[in-house]
């Protein structure tokens, strides 16, 4: 195609409509009244500009309408999209960090709703009618649950791991095995979170075998706290060994030092019959004497971002007047989250809580859901599937090394390679995020709600139908 000579191209510019006409056709004014005239105006403006641009530079010699009307339309309704989005995970990792842990419950949802769209008794007691204590909506939960004698909530686990350190052992020393010295996520460290709480660490021990012993040899006029941390992300296997918590309970009354422990990801109840071992429930470090537990509330708890203290009373009166506790401590609507979550866990309801069901959904379920899907996959246009044996995991720190049985949908097409197809999956409205192995996408429906799979079918479509407009292209 020759290049259009000067003429001609400010001819082609003065020939594209101005704004306020565009703003005026019937069907952008309707988007406007849908998602506002700022996010259409600057869509509009950033269409012409693109416009001009392309022909100025001889890359078009003509631009309907019709053209700038439909590109305005998709860049407005893609500025108006919020940038936090529900997506589908099909990936069969429970609690995805990334996807935002453990989706809540319909209840805790529900909870929110209400407690959020008017005033609540927050911080008031209504016996008295004097100014209350957001932590007891939880404690009496916890309490009923777990046996604990106080709770404190703040906005994650590190945050009441630091918390407990800095109170009860700020200017002393921490006693850690060293085969407990983790790094949580994101790169955050137990040494750096006892640094920075002003507490001293004293490593016990070595990185595969500490024994009670060696928590005792290394007690001196300074220590203050044993710290006991659940590997949550890490296994280390073979020539190994570490004290029962019934030993270091022992070890800190017998020298008149406080015990905290780290469990992170915040298990409940027993869950070794659902194929998850090596995650104690937090009632049974307490019934042991651990002074201070504290665990997680988006992992396996299923509930919202939160750090859980639980434990002695004075302890937690003692954090609680922490002047760093206001900084850290969580809103009206992760309170009500969480004490809609714990009742379910109190009436026994653990179907209810996503992340409990999902962990404990039957193999044959799963084969049968994977077979259908495979099925109405490989019906449309381009499309090969089948189902093979796979595994699904609990993620998000928790339960590393243990996998779930599950059945994998295994996904190829004929014209998008698998990182293709995963990447125009991810532009479908919702987003569905999928595993690349192997040169397959594959689909593991444990973490797909059954509501949701007629819309992950449809995303499929949505691909094939993309494919066929692409090869009517000449």
């Amino acid at each position: 195609m020759s290049l259009p000579g000067s003429d001609e191209r400010a001819s082609l510019l003065r020939r594209l409509p101005s704004v306020d006409e565009l703003l005026g056709r019937d069907a952008l004014a309707v988007l406007a009244g849908k998602i506002g005239r700022r996010h259409l105006l600057e869509a509009t403006r950033e269409v012409l500009n693109r416009a001009r641009d392309r022909l100025s530079r001889g890359l078009a010699r003509e631009i309907s309408l019709e053209e700038l009307e439909a590109e305005i339309a998709n860049t407005a309704s893609r500025a108006a999209q919020f940038s936090l989005r529900p997506v589908i995970n099909a990936t069969g990792v429970i609690l995805h960090t990334n996807l935002g842990r453990a989706p809540l419950a319909r209840e805790a949802a529900q909870r929110i709703v209400e407690v959020a769209t008017q005033y609540s008794n927050l911080e008031y007691d209504l016996d008295t009618g004097q100014r209350g204590k957001r932590d007891s909506h939880t404690s009496q939960l916890f309490a009923r649950l777990l046996g604990a004698e106080a709770t404190l909530v703040v906005n994650n686990n590190a945050a009441a791991v630091f918390l407990a350190l800095n109170t009860l052992a700020a200017g002393g020393e921490v006693l850690v095995s060293r085969g407990e010295l983790i790094e949580i996520g994101g790169s955050f460290r137990i040494p750096d979170i006892c640094s920075r709480s002003g507490a001293k660490l004293r490593e016990v021990g070595t990185t595969n075998r500490t024994r009670a012993a060696d928590y005792t040899a290394a007690i001196n006029e300074h220590t203050r706290v044993l710290l006991r941390v659940h590997p949550s992300n890490f296994r280390i296997v073979g020539f190994t060994e570490r004290p029962p918590l019934e030993e270091l309970v022992e070890v800190a009354q017998r020298h008149g030092l406080l015990l905290v422990e780290d469990l992170g990801s915040g298990c409940l109840v027993d869950l070794e019959p659902f194929g998850l071992r090596d995650e104690p429930p937090a009632g049974v470090s307490l019934r042991a004497g651990v002074d201070v537990v504290t665990f997680s509330g988006d992992k396996l708890l299923g509930g919202p971002q939160a750090g859980v203290l639980v434990g002695k009373r004075e302890l937690l009166a003692r954090i609680r007047s922490n002047p760093l506790f206001r900084a850290l401590r969580v809103d009206k609507l992760t309170i009500a989250a969480l004490e809609a979550t714990v009742a379910l866990y109190l009436r026994g309801d653990l179907d209810a809580v996503p992340a409990l069901r999902m962990l404990r959904l039957p193999y044959e379920t799963l084969a049968r859901r994977a077979e259908e899907l495979a099925r109405r996959v490989a019906a449309l246009p381009g499309f090969s599937t089948h189902v093979e044996e796979g595994e699904s995991v609990m993620g998000g720190g928790s339960t590393p090394g243990q996998c779930l049985p599950t059945r994998l949908v295994a996904i190829t097409h004929s014209t998008f390679g698998a990182s293709q197809l995963a990447a125009r999956l991810r532009t479908y409205n919702p987003p569905v995020i999928v595993r690349v192995e192997r040169g397959r996408v594959l689909v593991d429906l444990r973490t797909v709600f059954e509501a949701q799979e007629a819309e992950l079918l449809r995303a499929f479509e949505t691909v094939s139908q993309s494919t066929d407009a692409l090869s009517g292209v000449v």
